[in-house]
């Protein structure tokens, strides 16, 4: 016979609404539940595995990133400085023949001296001796200091007198992205175009496949951050 210490507790779940009350009996997470929350927390295995496939990417391709080669017909050719077999002033040459510009600069570092004469000097001689007769259409632009960020200042004074509405530069291959970056920032009353002159050398889109080519490659990035970081802010 069931006595009433038996009904009480029963009885208290009852007007208390807790089932639990008075009662063993507990409940257990359910196993749903449980895989949701294992779903929502990504594997640390997948997260490496997706970060190594971006840096894979992005260093097959961090030398095609790096070029720029569209040349368009143009009032004025610039060609930087910096090669070191006149492949830019080659490629210049070539679209000055083909009719790409009117008139055409070669930036030539004014604070340079060999053998007693500065490399102005010697590039006005060279210019006499090799453009024979497009010598007309060819000037040198004297610049100072380093940076292709400096150099613009000293292009912006040498196109002043021309009025010229686009301007075509000519650079080495690996430094067409930044060279055009820079100078359509800093001169944006220009419209901007830029072409590439090869330097196998030097450079190659297949970085991996020299030791000379990681070395350009590494070092234009290392001047592409610092270009988009610091000096374009300045």
């Amino acid at each position: 016979m069931k006595t009433l210490a038996h009904y009480v507790p029963r009885m208290i779940s009852m007007v208390s609404g807790d089932p639990g009350v008075g009662s063993d009996t507990t409940v257990a997470p359910s196993g749903s539940a449980t895989a949701n929350r294992g779903r929502r927390r990504p594997s640390k295995l997948l997260v490496w595995l997706a970060l190594a496939a971006l840096l894979l990417l992005f260093a097959l391709l961090a030398g095609r990133v790096l070029v720029r080669d569209n040349p368009q017909k143009s009032d004025v050719i610039v060609v930087l400085a910096g090669d070191s077999f006149d492949e830019r002033y080659n490629r210049g040459m070539q679209l000055l023949r083909a009719g790409y510009g009117k008139h055409m600069f070669i930036d030539v570092n004014s604070g340079h001296h060999y053998f007693g004469r500065r490399e102005t000097e010697y590039a006005a001689e060279f210019l006499e001796r090799d453009t024979g007769d497009m010598r007309s259409f060819v000037s040198v632009c004297p610049f100072a200091e380093d940076s292709t960020m400096s150099e613009s200042r000293y292009v912006a004074i040498c196109l002043e007198p021309l009025h010229p509405h686009k301007v075509l530069l000519v650079t080495s291959d690996f430094h067409t992205a930044r060279a055009l970056s820079v100078f359509t920032h800093r001169l944006p009353q220009y419209e901007w175009n830029v072409a590439a002159a090869k330097d196998p050398d030097m450079f190659g889109v297949k970085w991996w496949q020299r030791r000379e080519w990681a070395k350009t490659t590494l070092l234009e990035w290392l001047k592409v951050t610092w270009w988009n970081l610091v000096d374009r802010w300045r």
